[in-house]
């Protein structure tokens, strides 16, 4: 394992933020009446990582789905915060790394507003340099596009960068912008297809971060 890393990017949902459940029911909720009755979260979890738009498209075989994308966000903000939780260990994780001048980013396929509203629920919005969301790119993840913006955002060298991620556009986007792709363990997709698009590493603990920096646990 590489442990001279500076910067770690960071996927959001999946990744550091448990809202597994949120996606899923705001999904199952927000395509009643258009998806067949055995539609369920088996058809949901493969895609998780691409934005809404690709995703309510692929369930729907609609091209116009604004108004299925405004209907998730409806259900989503009323069941924020009673279902979104930071997988554990993240917040000492975070906070560590931040003190020790590791360089932090978050590179999601989320808008700007509901990425910092669930880091700051979370108590990490601080503990990030530089955010990179679906409305600060032209292509999103698995574009190389997001990686490299934030690169740039941290003047950070792809060689002394991590891209820590549950997906496989996650491992895609940090592959093709040059930097270490690390995926992890508790991803509903499974370590093995994060492994086959690419992740040099797959973590079971946020708290094996600590290793590519160089510090103990």
């Amino acid at each position: 394992m590489t442990s001279n890393i500076k910067t770690m990017l960071f996927d959001l949902d999946g990744t550091i933020m448990d809202t597994n459940e949120l996606i899923i029911r705001s999904f199952m909720e927000s395509l009643k009446g258009l998806v067949s009755e055995d539609f369920g979260r088996e058809h949901i979890i493969p895609s998780m990582g691409l934005t809404l738009e690709a995703q309510f498209q692929n369930f729907t075989g609609l091209t116009d789905v604004g108004h299925l994308i405004k209907a998730y966000r409806t259900v989503n903000t009323k069941l924020h915060d009673e279902l979104l939780r930071p997988f554990p260990y993240t917040n000492e994780v975070m906070k560590n790394l931040h003190e020790q001048g590791i360089r932090i980013g978050v590179v999601t396929t989320k808008i700007r507003m509901s990425t910092e509203r669930g880091m700051k629920f979370c108590g990490l919005y601080d503990y990030v340099d530089a955010f990179v969301t679906v409305d600060d790119v032209a292509n999103p993840k698995p574009h190389p596009e997001p990686v490299l913006m934030a690169l740039e955002m941290l003047n950070a060298d792809p060689a002394t960068t991590i891209m820590i991620g549950d997906s496989a556009v996650d491992m895609i986007s940090a592959k093709e912008a040059g930097v270490i792709p690390v995926g992890v363990a508790w991803s509903l997709k499974g370590g093995e297809l994060l492994k086959e698009n690419g992740a040099q590493y797959i973590i079971d603990d946020m708290r094996e971060l600590y290793a590519f920096a160089g510090m103990e646990r």
